[in-house]
């Protein structure tokens, strides 16, 4: 589905993408983490066409997002950007959310269905009528998150998506992610919230530099101790907890955490 081939690329003098390469299959969950200014994002804004690679090459469905134009690619790669600022414009919550679904031509019918579904599922009907830059932090980013997800494209794309969230929102985003994943979408997360990840355990990218520091699960990555201080990231606590007392797995919850140490004391 998705295919990135040794990219580099750099905003005038400053280098941000250095040789990355890796692929991404339908429905899966892929984290890319690292610190800020790590290319996260920059990373993100190829896999839509929104920036193109100065070397290598991003594929997407089989186009190349070097050559094809970023029309051809929006209705299929919605991505919510970092800055909700940069994203909102309408003039009230429902308008926000009915403008992509009218130009990618969906019916009256269907676009009513769709602004109801997704201001449910993230809490946002009482603001139904509020101007989208009226709303919290918090609220506009969970707008941005439904803007997108009302036009069901196939692959979503969250450029840290905790910012302004509390525990409950974080736990609701976490259910979505996970039933998009069930429904054969794929989901690409860039963040450096390491604990909002945990019970996901998604394959992650971990990048540094603009390169890539390592791949695997987050679970499994986080047994190298050293990984994550390299890329400037604190690790998870059950994976701190893990290392500190020597275990050979580290536990998926706190449930298990506890579970795991009564077992390591009998040793």
């Amino acid at each position: 589905m998705i295919e990135v081939n040794d990219i580099y690329f750099s905003y005038d003098d400053y280098q941000v993408l250095n040789g990355i390469s890796f692929k991404v299959k339908t429905g899966e969950v892929l984290a890319v983490v690292g610190s800020n200014g790590s290319g996260k994002t920059t990373l993100l804004k190829h896999l839509n066409g929104i920036l193109k690679p100065k070397r290598g090459s991003v594929k997407v469905f089989g186009m190349d997002t070097g050559s094809v134009k970023i029309s051809e690619l929006s209705r299929r790669v919605g991505l919510v950007m970092q800055n909700s600022d940069h994203q909102l414009f309408a003039s009230s919550v429902t308008d926000e959310i009915s403008f992509a679904l009218r130009n990618f031509g969906f019916s009256k019918i269907e676009i009513d269905s769709h602004v109801r579904e997704v201001l449910d599922e993230f809490g946002l009907y009482e603001f139904r009528n509020r101007p989208p830059l009226s709303l919290s932090g918090g609220e506009k980013k969970r707008l941005c998150i439904a803007t997108v997800m009302a036009w069901q494209p196939e692959i979503v794309m969250l450029d840290e998506p905790t910012v302004g969230q509390d525990a409950v929102n974080k736990k609701n985003l976490r259910k979505i992610i996970n039933r998009l994943s069930q429904d054969g979408k794929t989901v690409i997360i860039s963040t450096h919230d390491l604990e909002f990840l945990w019970p996901i355990n998604p394959r992650t990218i971990v990048i540094s530099h603009g390169k890539v520091l390592t791949d695997g699960s987050l679970r499994s990555i986080s047994l190298n101790g050293t990984v994550f201080a390299s890329a400037n990231l604190i690790a998870p606590q059950l994976a701190a907890l893990a290392s500190g007392i020597g275990l050979n797995e580290p536990p998926a919850d706190e449930a298990q955490a506890v579970e795991m140490i009564k077992q390591w004391q009998k040793a």
